[in-house]
């Protein structure tokens, strides 16, 4: 393609008409295979960050100090294939990364402040509305954050599949627990205030208060203080022993055993003064002893009761009413057996030569000591 440009003569154009000073003459560029007018030139490729020109017009207007400061530092750059990359440029691109992730912050806090105030969802509903609040502001903020920076995804579609993809694979149980904690929230079936049976790495079972239900694991605290983390998957999955699922009243056992020799209709009415003297104890349902077993020393008994608060502990309700079972049973002579064994010796020749020996030493020393 060739460029050719058509002249008149110096004073006259085409038409006849005289060219005066001032007039603006135009030049055509032509295809000389075509004939055609070609396009202009391309546009500079535009800039990993486009806001950094703009912010730097912007500030230049206003002042010229600040104007060089900042030519200053978009001088100092490096240049990574068509790409070039200044000191201004990570500047803007630091400043835009921590003003979304402020932002989106105080949005988040900001939200959950107005849904706490305008709403009148129980603790679950309210945890579970926060957790989709937040997720959709932080998807926000990162969209807002790329088109603020002028990142052109389409430049790293090869790039980001094969990053995705890794991220995919190491991070699914991470989005696993994610959409298990949103599920265990939206049916109810694990909430915080919940008690539920936990069991360490021994294998010992005990009971603790879900306190928190993150994005991975839900935070169970023991009356010990000691504080599981357990992922949401787990909870998903596996069998729960819910204390407060549908009710928190629950049913406390304490066994207790008493001699042959005593009163069993005394004792129980003992055993049933002693649990009602507890202040936790619930009058309805009422208590209940039961027999349980005649024992191999003892006979004994099952005092059934029921509370309301097992977050506050059940060892301390049993030992309260034991200690106060103890003095009711001192009181009216009511026994509490410990185990006893009869023991029969078979006499025989070996054992008769045993005996004749012990009695022969001990009245040699009795002898000596004489």
């Amino acid at each position: 393609m060739t460029a050719t440009a058509t002249t008149t003569a110096p004073d006259e154009t085409s038409s006849g008409e005289t060219l005066q000073a001032g007039d603006t003459v135009t030049l055509q560029v032509v295809d000389g295979g075509t004939g055609q007018a070609a396009p202009p030139p391309e546009a500079a490729t535009s800039e990993a960050v486009k806001s950094a020109d703009t912010i730097k017009n912007a500030v230049s207007e206003q002042s010229e100090t600040a104007g060089g400061l900042i030519d200053s530092l978009d001088m100092l750059a490096v240049t990574l294939g068509s790409t070039r990359i200044s000191v201004w440029d990570g500047l803007i691109v630091v400043l835009v990364i921590a003003g979304v992730i402020i932002g989106a912050w105080l949005i988040c806090k900001l939200s959950h402040l107005i849904l706490k105030r305008i709403t009148k969802f129980d603790s679950t509903q309210q945890l579970l509305a926060e957790k989709l609040i937040s997720m959709g502001v932080w998807a926000m903020a990162i969209l807002i954050g790329i088109d603020m920076l002028g990142i052109d995804l389409t430049a790293l579609a090869v790039f980001s599949g094969a990053f995705g993809l890794a991220i995919g694979f190491g991070l699914q149980k991470t989005f696993g627990n994610l959409i298990a904690g949103i599920i265990l929230l939206m049916d109810r079936s694990i909430k915080p205030g919940d008690v539920i049976a936990v069991a360490d790495q021994a294998g010992n079972s005990t009971f603790g208060q879900i306190r928190k239900i993150g994005i991975r694991a839900v935070s169970v605290t023991t009356r010990d203080q000691r504080e599981y983390l357990i992922p949401n998957e787990n909870l998903m999955v596996n069998q729960v022993e819910n204390w407060s699922y549908s009710s928190k009243t629950v049913r406390m056992q304490v066994p207790v055993g008493i001699s042959y020799s005593c009163d069993i209709k005394q004792a129980e009415e003992l055993m049933l003064e002693a649990v009602g003297s507890v202040d936790r104890i619930l009058k309805v349902p009422s208590p209940t002893v039961w027999l349980d077993a005649y024992g191999d020393s003892s006979v004994n008994f099952v005092i059934q009761s029921w509370i309301r608060d097992p977050e506050d502990g059940v060892g301390n309700i049993k030992s309260q009413v034991l200690k106060k079972l103890w003095d009711l049973f001192q009181e009216n002579g009511i026994e509490i057996p410990f185990p006893q064994r009869d023991l029969n010796l078979r006499s025989n020749e070996q054992f008769d030569q045993l005996i004749a020996a012990v009695s022969q030493r001990v009245e040699s020393k009795k002898t000596d000591k004489e």
